[in-house]
């Protein structure tokens, strides 16, 4: 998604009764802690990465707010009882007249709800929803980076000049009175203070979205021929291309094992893989297309080891915690946000980016090796419990709303 991402798109069911409300009107009654808005580029998205810190704010006083553009998932977000605003935003390609309006449509919104924190969420909501800010004087705005995303990494003279672009748009957004910036890894962090997007006082990290580890929980690995599962967007810089090659390579030397894609095309990103590819794949018996799944824990347990070869520009991928807490072995790139989570030969195997031999190497090592699959799987879990857990990233959270409005 504009920035992120990445991870199966799993939405967390409710634990509490929805709350009614008459959409798009706010509370003449002041909420004791204030009101907070969630501007996000999908409503799934905001489901899936964002939703139990909604409710925790909410739980703690705040009157939470929800704004995103118009899809399915927004009866999903109402019916959690948050105020739902519809807001115009494209996130494919860039056109001056649409951002335009989105810019427009932002500042409106701040104006008319007067919210006291914004939080924003992917590269988007980040700098039209910060621009907007100190133009409607916003108390205090928290801007999610969840990883670089495709326009630090896409290649070409296009590439170059959005980069500069995007960069140009963070100086803005980012700098506000009394602002922070969520990270996920300490590498996005360097990368942001070194670009003067910044400042290092403004920074703070949270490893990831969290996930529930009582949902994604270790299951004994099935019988049969070991499964290897990609589970992620279908997007080229997801690594979907190489390994489809390291399946290749592992097919014509008899490795004997199956390979599953689980993850639907993304038509609103540059780097989709088309769906005719994907069900080439598929019927040429290459690989195993599930499509989209949201029963994640079923899936992880119907899997032996997890691959994720990205070079997308993660912040933490959401789908290699959860296969942490479900005890799988992950194997996956040298990259920042990838080397959060896994530890090269002790809960996976870290392989260098867009090479397809060194991926079939490091899958054919785990696939004939069930013993060590067992030991990464348990060190992953002791990792995941330890360092993300959904309660973690909920706490780390609410402590800079606190913070901000002290």
């Amino acid at each position: 998604m504009g920035g992120a991402a990445n991870t199966s798109k799993t939405v967390i069911q409710a634990n509490e009764p929805p709350r009614k409300h008459t959409p798009g009107l706010v509370n003449k009654q002041i909420p004791s802690r204030g009101r907070l808005l969630y501007i996000v580029n999908d409503a799934a998205f905001f489901l899936s990465h964002r939703l139990p810190i909604a409710r925790a704010a909410r739980a703690d006083g705040f009157e939470v707010h929800v704004a995103t553009p118009l899809s399915p998932s927004v009866d999903l977000v109402k019916a959690e009882g948050f105020f739902f605003h519809p807001i115009p935003m494209s996130r494919k390609g860039i056109n001056l007249f649409t951002e335009l309006r989105t810019l427009v449509a932002i500042v409106r919104l701040y104006r008319r709800m007067r919210p006291d924190i914004v939080h924003t969420v992917t590269i988007k909501p980040v700098i039209y929803g910060g621009i907007a800010a100190r133009v409607a004087r916003v108390p205090a705005v928290i801007s999610a980076v969840p990883g670089l995303g495709h326009v630090f990494i896409a290649r070409g003279v296009r590439a170059s000049i959005r980069r500069f672009l995007v960069k140009t748009a963070y100086r803005v957004a980012l700098r506000q009175r009394k602002g922070k910036v969520i990270l996920q890894n300490p590498d996005d962090c360097t990368a942001f203070i070194q670009s003067g997007l910044v400042s290092e006082q403004a920074t703070v990290l949270i490893k990831g979205s969290g996930v529930d580890m009582k949902r994604f929980v270790p299951q004994s690995e099935p019988q049969g021929k070991p499964v290897v599962l990609f589970a992620s967007r279908m997007l080229w810089d997801k690594g979907v291309g190489k390994f489809v090659e390291a399946v290749q390579i592992l097919c014509r030397d008899g490795v004997d094992a199956r390979f599953v894609l689980a993850g639907e095309s993304d038509p609103g990103n540059p780097a989709a893989v088309p769906k005719y590819r994907l069900q080439s794949w598929h019927d040429s018996k290459v690989v195993e297309w599930w499509g989209q799944r949201e029963d994640m824990p079923a899936v992880f347990a119907s899997t032996n080891i997890v691959c994720l070869p990205t070079y997308y520009g993660e912040g933490v991928p959401k789908v290699l915690i959860e296969a942490a807490a479900c005890g799988r072995p992950i194997v996956t790139t040298d990259t920042p946000g990838c080397r959060e989570i896994v530890r090269h030969d002790e809960n996976g195997l870290l392989v260098p980016v867009r090479n397809a031999e060194a991926l079939a190497t490091a899958l054919r090592r785990l696939i004939e090796n069930p013993i060590l699959r067992h030991r990464m799987g348990k060190r992953g879990r002791e990792i995941a419990e330890k360092e993300f857990s959904v309660e973690k990233v909920v706490n780390e959270t609410m402590e800079v709303y606190r913070k901000l409005l002290a």
